[in-house]
């Protein structure tokens, strides 16, 4: 055991794709804690999904035995974060499991939003901050123009900048020194009681629910009894160890030390993320600082396409549940897509990944609804209530106002394209409240938009504006009251539930028709005519026609009294009447799969 003095804790944060994973692994095959048979890019993504897109999801830790140039040996404990904003609480809680951070900055890209606000979560932790420019090998690598970058935006001296490329390997010994340098031995660990931070946990269907933890002081076996502080939940620890990055079993787990611990307990709902553990028979009196509950901020209707597969899709979203105690799921029934569940995500990026996790590990064909958001009602009687689905949305004599939720955004573009951001911010119902010049070529805006109206199309059209060089970084900021009203879509006058959303009074009319529109090129013809209307409340404000399929019934009169001809017309139009009065429109599959997908 060495002292906790030659302890390090540190972890890597960066904008999506600017090499986080890529230096991970050089760190792996320096400090030679995996053979080079073993090696392969991407180590630490342990997920196929993560491979391919190349983004980080689940926070992955390891420990590096690591020998200085003076011959002092060290343990470095890294923890590789995600980078994209729906994952930004579990960046938060890898932050306040060390005490120093890498801040990695693309030499081509430059300062991206997420840049920013993983620089300013590290900031509020106290951590020590290592700026490390990464790509200097690229032929577009502007160094000096991201040190002056960091410097106008973050305050971090040029002097201070490490420059590497975790591709071909230069500067990596560099950054380790630094690190033992400059990053602090482990704090707290003097404190006589037992605090241990839980940052992440996952679920192994042999041992049970296994969190990650940071010890800060104390220490963790085999056998002893634990103690959730938050909920005063008891469990049996079962296994310690460390992460090599395979779990490897150990005796104890000391102050200062990265590992996993093994409890008793069979559902990660009972873990908290960012809760602190300590020993039953000696509990600690104050929780490790900057614990909240994790909120799901949008949800959505999943239904499988084949309605014999709901006991499948049941099944499935029980195991990713265990999983990822971030995404939430209750039954419910729509009339037009049958049984599925109502689910709550952290974001959009994290509705994505689970669907595809979905199609791709349990084999099942998926449809989602109208991603929607939490909002409040206040009702005449003077209470609140909270709903996700439009369709538990009260009459409206009920409704005394609808309050919606906003966030803050911090949007990077090029100045060129700051004219159609505006345009952009102001078309989604956005204000404008504060832009910041980082150097010649780049702002940053900062944005209040309604959290709907980001949800769909707001991440494309950004890109689009600015040529693939805009990002954002949010977070959620406060509910405001809006004129919110419930859009339905009727069919030959029957209510689709699917395709029910709820929208600004203002864009509800313009949206209806789109639907209208969508709808009458995707439904089959019918032997009548079908009415489409989009209403609000009890007013139709959009309305579409498809027309009837027309069988020439005169077509075997040759003549004759036109008479002949107009009553089989007229017995033709009776019989359309009646069809209209008892038929049903069945609406293909293929209808909801298109409308949902280019909404």
């Amino acid at each position: 055991m060495r002292s906790v003095a030659n302890i390090r804790n540190f972890c890597i944060i960066a904008h999506i794709d600017h090499g986080k994973t890529t230096l991970s692994d050089r760190f792996l095959e320096l400090t030679h804690t995996v053979e080079k048979r073993a090696m392969k890019e991407q180590l630490l993504d342990s997920m196929d999904l993560e491979r391919e897109r190349g983004i980080t999801i689940k926070s992955h830790p390891v420990t590096l035995d690591y020998k200085a140039p003076d011959g002092e040996e060290y343990v470095l404990n890294l923890i590789d974060t995600p980078g994209h904003v729906d994952f930004s609480y579990e960046v938060s809680r890898s932050l306040a499991a060390c005490e120093g951070a890498l801040l990695l900055v693309d030499a081509a890209q430059g300062i991206e939003a997420q840049t920013v606000a993983n620089a300013h979560l590290a900031v509020e932790q106290q951590l020590v901050i290592i700026p490390v420019i990464n790509k200097v090998d690229l032929p577009g690598a502007d160094i000096e123009s991201v040190q002056h970058q960091l410097e106008e935006v973050l305050a971090i001296p040029a002097e201070e900048t490490l420059l590497a490329s975790a591709k071909s390997g230069l500067g990596i010994e560099k950054i380790l020194e630094t690190v033992v340098e400059r990053v602090p031995p482990p704090r707290w660990a003097a404190r006589e009681d037992t605090r241990v931070l839980i940052f992440d946990c996952v679920y192994d269907t042999f041992k049970g629910v296994i969190c990650y933890v940071r010890v800060f002081s104390g220490s963790l076996k085999r056998g002893d009894q634990a103690l959730m502080l938050s909920d005063s939940v008891r469990a049996d620890i079962k296994e310690v160890g460390v992460f090599t990055p395979k779990m490897q079993v150990t005796d104890t787990v000391e102050s200062g030390s990265v590992g996993y611990v093994v409890t008793s307990l069979k559902d990660v709902s009972d873990v908290k993320l960012g809760d602190t553990i300590t020993m039953a028979n000696n509990p600690a009196t104050e929780m490790l600082p900057g614990y909240h509950e994790v909120r799901p901020m949008v949800f959505s209707g999943i239904y499988p396409l084949d309605t014999t597969s709901y006991e499948k899709l049941k099944s499935s979203v029980g195991k990713l549940r265990l999983n990822d105690a971030a995404f939430i799921y209750q039954p419910e029934t729509s009339m037009a897509l049958g049984f599925g569940f109502r689910c709550g995500f952290l974001g959009l990026l994290h509705m994505e990944i689970i669907m595809e996790r979905i199609r791709r590990e349990y084999d099942l064909d998926i449809i989602s609804t109208y991603p929607s958001v939490v909002y409040r009602i206040n009702l005449t009687d003077g209470s609140q209530i909270e709903i996700d689905n439009p369709a538990h949305l009260p009459e409206i004599t009920l409704i005394e106002s609808i309050e919606e939720p906003f966030i803050n955004a911090n949007i990077h573009i090029p100045t060129s394209c700051v004219g159609d951001l505006l345009g952009l911010v102001l078309d989604k119902r956005g204000t404008c409240e504060h832009t910041e010049s980082v150097d010649e070529s780049r702002l940053i805006l900062q944005c209040a938009l309604p959290l709907n109206e980001i949800l769909v199309d707001f991440n494309d059209r950004l890109k689009s504006l600015t040529h693939g060089y805009g990002s954002m970084d949010y977070d959620f900021s406060d509910y405001r009251k809006a004129d919110m009203v419930r859009l339905d879509i009727l069919v030959n006058g029957e209510l689709v539930d699917a395709f029910s959303s709820i929208s600004h009074n203002k864009k509800a009319v313009s949206k209806g028709r789109i639907l209208c529109q969508k709808l009458k090129e995707i439904l089959p013809r019918q032997l009548y005519r079908v009415a489409i209307q989009a209403a609000v409340g009890g007013s139709v404000i959009a309305r579409e026609t498809i027309g009837a399929m027309r069988k020439d019934v005169t077509a075997k009169c040759y003549g004759g009294d036109i008479t002949r001809k107009r009553k089989l017309l007229d017995r033709q139009k009776e019989g359309k009447k009646r069809m209209k009065q008892i038929g049903k429109i069945s609406i293909p599959q293929e209808a909801f799969i298109n409308i949902l997908k280019s909404s």
